[in-house]
């Protein structure tokens, strides 16, 4: 009997338990299926967080979306044309740091699938033909350079010969120190593209995302006709650790978020990423003297007839 008891305990333990194991072993998991939010913390399953315009459902924090994910979300029937931009010249100032300035484009490109910080693309929105550029602050914290400069101005080149606004999505961490000087050529760059819209009487548009600071904020960020942000966007040129630092003091609560800042007169909205396009189609075709957006499909009513 004991012979018998052991021989089963092995069949058991060697071949059933391995069997089962292998039946109900866990499978390995995804690192991209959660994504943890970084304002409360809350596990974010991947497909609600897409669907939601990767705003937390539980405290309602915007989180970074990347630009083709803002153009499906914000033109008409996620359809757009993407623009093509040039290459500027790489690395003009051979530049090193702890890595070579091209090595660290290319690290940035591998983790982003884009080529550069900012992407322009046209398409409709609430049927009025628009031009949009969106900076992407994966893709070194979405910091303008000559490539970004060179896109805002395409953008407004694009804008001015289709005769259609342009709206801009703004995320930055300032200028590229890589680049040294030539990224701060950038702002009077950009600021003349603006006003080229100016001259041709065509709405621009700003929309700032968390982060907007630096030189972004300084140049074309702070010159739209219509300046709207998104919730609890952080917007500034420096810091508030910068400013505390060097002033001494104590900020204010929720200073140059975007709600301290609407209600001191430097924003005209502070617009849901849910309610970004209508907000956008309705102010876009206002600015373009445009008809109100007809909703639904029904025919527009009948002229009414003419009497002798």
């Amino acid at each position: 009997m004991a012979g018998e008891s052991g021989y089963g305990m092995n069949w058991l333990s060697d071949y059933v338990r391995p069997k089962i194991n292998s039946l109900f072993s866990r499978r390995e998991m995804p690192e991209n299926l959660w994504r943890k939010c970084d304002n409360c913390g809350q596990m974010i399953f991947h497909r609600e967080l897409k669907d939601a315009l990767h705003v937390c459902p539980n405290c309602d924090h915007h989180m970074q979306l990347s630009p083709r994910d803002r153009f499906v979300s914000l033109f008409d029937a996620g359809a757009f044309i993407e623009v093509p931009l040039t290459d500027p010249p790489a690395d003009p100032l051979k530049f090193r740091d702890q890595k070579r300035y091209p090595d660290r484009i290319k690290e940035a490109r591998a983790t982003t699938g884009e080529h550069e910080a900012m992407l322009v693309a046209r398409g409709d929105i609430g049927g009025l033909h628009t031009v949009a550029a969106c900076q992407n602050f994966a893709f070194m914290a979405g910091s303008m350079g000559l490539a970004v400069g060179d896109a805002l101005i395409t953008a407004a080149e694009t804008a001015t010969s289709l005769n259609a606004p342009l709206v801009v999505f703004c995320a930055a961490g300032g200028a590229r120190m890589q680049e040294g000087i030539l990224s701060l050529m950038q702002m009077p760059r950009t600021t003349i593209a603006v006003q080229m819209l100016r001259e041709a009487r065509l709405p621009f548009v700003t929309v700032l995302t968390n982060p907007t600071t630096g030189g972004v904020t300084a140049s074309y960020a702070m010159l739209g006709d219509v300046q709207i942000a998104e919730p609890g966007a952080l917007i500034c040129f420096a810091g508030p650790r910068v400013i505390e630092q060097t002033i001494r003091e104590t900020l204010p609560e929720g200073f140059q978020r975007a709600e301290y800042l609407l209600d001191h007169g430097m924003l005209d909205r502070v617009v849901k990423r849910k309610d970004m396009r209508d907000e956008l189609a309705q102010i876009l075709r206002l600015l373009m003297r445009q008809p109100p957006r007809i909703h639904g499909d029904l025919p527009a009513p009948a002229e009414p007839a003419a009497t002798a």
